[in-house]
């Protein structure tokens, strides 16, 4: 390739991307009809053909969302630019080895952002180190919020999940032309992302669809019961004076579907079978059944290998920007606790007696991460691992941000710009930004970015299998270790 601009044809058209000294990059690829109207809240469908060559030479836009922030850090890089109005949307970003031979491993990415924030042009997952290294990378822009996730009768439900799955089917369709292998698709999210990662490995409509899948803080009892669901759904159709129908809501403004997310915070979602598993973050997430471990347990995505893991201190991302890591009370461990238990002083009780030594902000940022990410993600790794022939692997990430006067620690996040090998990013690096002040170590990068791709490529990021309720798990940080996959905490269905 010696031309600074290259035209790849996919089935439903030609698309222009740029090259650079060793990847190509396309930008904004539709890989389903714009959402707009009616279509807000219908299945996502094949893009129309198009004539001529399509520009993939600059950003598209984002999904319609309100502006995101975390007290003092800063988190332009991760949120990225917010809402970047435009109907085309349902796009992919796609980074490809400038000499690639065709059948290398792809992997997709599904952003973060508690299923209400976040795009695929977050510099955050800039994709040209995977495409340096051999990798089709491939990031996928979803429906959010309202129109993504809300529960709507006369709607088909998770339709942010349906556009996850109609993406992978524009991947296995389109993916060899940009020199990837179709049958050797890697699927990998964090948090919003990673929980549907999660969903969609539990779900048979994506059978064929991923070889291969890596779930980064995600949750594996992140679902919300159609019951939690209706009483967002009842909540949204108050606000707007509407029924609550996809016909009613169809005719909202995506302007005033964002204006009213803020007033849909702080919902209690807590039945007499379920506890809130977003413990309040959020008013949005998949709406399930049965949660996607339990069907894990029963032997969906059985063949898909899995990587899966958490970071060391999931919960401080919730605490530190905010001041309360260091103002926590008991009272506001307890209060933590009863989001998602029914017998909060007894639970707060086993995590004191794990903790002798741990303050009270320490205790709260633990069940935060138990809550949100550790317990789902240990129980959807025991699930995977229990079947024969499965291969499970389980990570922890354990290298402490500096950040915030070193209180944001291993934070949920903290990992991202290792995994995709942009810890040299400007936007990461400061006092009050992700990665702290200073210089992030350039090997712990190059290694976790390596064992990423190794994965997405055999199938083996590089230690051994986990085995149900065992060892080992790897614990990343600037030495790594490979510690027993033991259960630090007790089961969410201890008495």
């Amino acid at each position: 390739m010696t031309d600074r601009n290259l035209v790849v044809q996919t089935a439903q058209g030609a698309v222009r991307g740029t090259l650079s000294d060793d990847h190509a990059v396309f930008l904004g690829v539709p890989y389903a009809a714009p959402p707009v109207g009616a279509a807000r809240f219908a299945a996502p469908r094949p893009h129309d053909p198009w004539e001529g060559v399509l520009d993939a030479t600059k950003w598209g836009p984002t999904a319609p969302q309100a502006p995101r922030r975390l007290g003092t850090l800063e988190m332009t890089a991760y949120f990225g630019s917010g809402w970047v109005r435009g109907p085309e949307y349902l796009t992919v970003n796609v980074w490809a080895p400038r000499t690639a031979r065709p059948g290398a491993p792809v992997m997709v990415f599904v952003h973060g952002g508690a299923f209400v924030a976040g795009s695929n042009r977050s510099s955050l997952y800039d994709g040209s180190r995977f495409a340096r290294d051999g990798v089709v990378l491939v990031t996928v822009n979803y429906r959010l919020g309202i129109p993504g996730f809300l529960d709507l009768s006369g709607a088909p439900r998770n339709r942010g999940l349906l556009d996850v799955l109609q993406a992978l089917r524009w991947v296995r369709e389109n993916i060899a032309a940009f020199g990837g292998d179709p049958g050797n698709v890697t699927l990998f999210g964090q948090s919003a992302g990673a929980t549907l990662t999660c969903a969609v490995l539990a779900d048979p409509a994506a059978e064929g669809l991923v070889a291969r899948a890596i779930v980064q803080s995600g949750n594996g009892r992140g679902a919300f019961t159609p019951e939690q669901a209706a009483r967002v759904t009842a909540a949204a159709a108050v606000k707007l004076g509407v029924a609550p129908y996809a016909e009613a809501f169809a005719r909202i403004t995506d302007e005033r579907l964002v204006e009213i997310m803020p007033g849909l915070s702080g919902i209690d979602l807590r039945t007499t079978t379920a506890g809130d598993p977003l413990i309040g973050l959020s008013p949005f997430s998949v709406v399930l059944d049965r949660q996607p471990a339990d069907a894990v347990a029963d032997g969906a995505g059985a063949s898909v290998d899995l990587l899966i893991g958490t970071n060391a201190e999931e919960g401080n991302l919730y605490l530190a920007p905010f001041g309360a890591l260091g103002t926590s009370t008991m009272a506001d461990v307890e209060a933590t606790a009863a989001l998602f238990r029914p017998d909060p002083a007894r639970y707060v009780a086993s995590f004191r007696r794990s903790r002798p030594g741990g303050t009270a902000g320490e205790l709260r940022s633990a069940l935060i991460a138990e809550a949100l990410f550790v317990a789902g993600s240990r129980d959807l790794a025991d699930a995977h691992a229990a079947h024969k022939g499965s291969r499970t692997f389980r990570y922890e990430f354990a290298w402490r941000s500096p950040a915030l006067g070193g209180e944001l620690g291993a934070a949920h996040t903290v990992e991202v710009p290792f995994v995709f090998d942009v810890t040299d990013q400007p936007g990461l690096l400061g006092p009050h930004n992700l990665l702290g002040a200073g210089t992030p170590p350039a090997e712990l990068a190059t290694r976790t970015h390596a064992a990423w791709i190794a994965f997405a490529t055999t199938g083996d990021p590089g230690w051994a299998p986990y085995e149900r309720g065992n060892g080992p798990l790897m614990r990343i940080a600037e030495e790594w270790e490979a510690v027993p996959g033991r259960r630090p905490e007790p089961s969410p269905s201890a008495g």
